[in-house]
């Protein structure tokens, strides 16, 4: 039976434009995408907040999909936004506007029923708050964590902490260099597990995955789509796609971690192909099996 995973971050309202066009106030937030990816594996619970104009479609959306919302706190005021652009290279995102409202003093609390949760996902917020989050649950079975450049550069110490406690860590192909200081990948990949994780997985965007642990090294390619959308969030899809397959085996095996990659990238791959979560909130399992074995057919080289 799948354990639950607690998910703890950012819910937003996105408003996203692309050469495919523009999408206004749409659900959007790491932690977002994080829950719905890894609802298709395990329960999931989530502690995040959002202001009062949030609007009550978007939890509707959120607990039909099975997912736990009783540690998202309603706070007097608007909720997190963020205003973004893609230009011709969908992997750089170009931030117009950022609007912290009820998330600039989010302190995250975690209700008693969550608090031995056995999987954890510490989406990107500031360390700070991550570790009060690792210091208000018992020891989970895995915790998972995620930064960005900004907090690796104005909180390194913070962002240290995390990954000295964390069982994985999350971190795209930039942010490791940033990190370590390592051009190469694999010396980047090994320096952090010199800080405490067991694993590190490196998230490369369309060029796919790489995860190293201390005894093994796996690359995954990218799933190829001719029709990118939007990648608003596929990272955090990727993450919970992998964190709720982990819940769902109930163990991190190095076989098992190689899976979760894939259908975390798997997951991804459906989340691009729309603005915001749209093709998440009509995506079947079915779907998800198909392209899971298409995918395994094509990173194939045995006969």
């Amino acid at each position: 039976m799948a354990q639950p995973v607690l998910i703890v971050g950012s819910i937003a309202l996105d408003t996203v434009e692309t050469r495919f066009g523009r999408a206004a106030e749409v659900l959007g937030g790491a932690a977002t995408y994080a829950s719905i990816a890894a609802a298709f594996f395990a329960p999931v619970r989530v502690v995040g907040v959002v202001g009062q104009d949030f609007p009550q479609r978007y939890l509707g959306l959120l607990t039909s999909k099975g997912i736990d919302l009783e540690g998202v706190r309603i706070e007097p005021g608007r909720t997190f936004r963020w205003v973004g652009r893609y230009d011709h290279d969908l992997n750089v995102a170009h931030t117009i506007d950022t609007q912290l409202n009820v998330f600039e003093h989010f302190r995250p609390e975690i209700p008693d029923s969550y608090r031995t949760t056995p999987y954890l996902f510490l989406a990107n917020i500031d360390p700070t708050l991550q570790v009060r989050v690792l210091d208000q649950v018992s020891k989970p079975a895995l915790t998972a964590s995620d930064t960005m450049n900004f907090w690796i550069n104005g909180k390194r110490a913070q962002v240290i902490e995390v990954l000295r406690r964390s069982d994985a860590s999350l971190l795209n192909d930039a942010e490791i260099r940033m990190l370590t200081g390592a051009e190469n990948l694999v010396t980047a990949a090994r320096q952090v597990l010199d800080l405490g994780p067991s694993c590190v997985v490196i998230k490369k965007g369309e060029h796919g995955a790489v995860m190293c642990t201390k005894t093994s090294y796996f690359a995954a390619p990218g799933y190829p789509l001719e029709v990118v959308k939007d990648p608003t969030g596929a990272g955090d899809t990727f993450a919970g796609g992998l964190i709720g397959y982990l819940a769902h085996v109930g163990e991190a095996s190095d076989a098992n971690l190689r899976k979760a990659i894939v259908y975390g990238s798997v997951l991804a791959s459906f989340t691009v192909e729309g603005f915001s979560v749209q093709r998440l909130e009509r995506l079947t399992h079915n779907e998800i099996a198909e392209r899971y074995q298409h995918f395994r057919e094509i990173a194939s080289f045995e006969a």
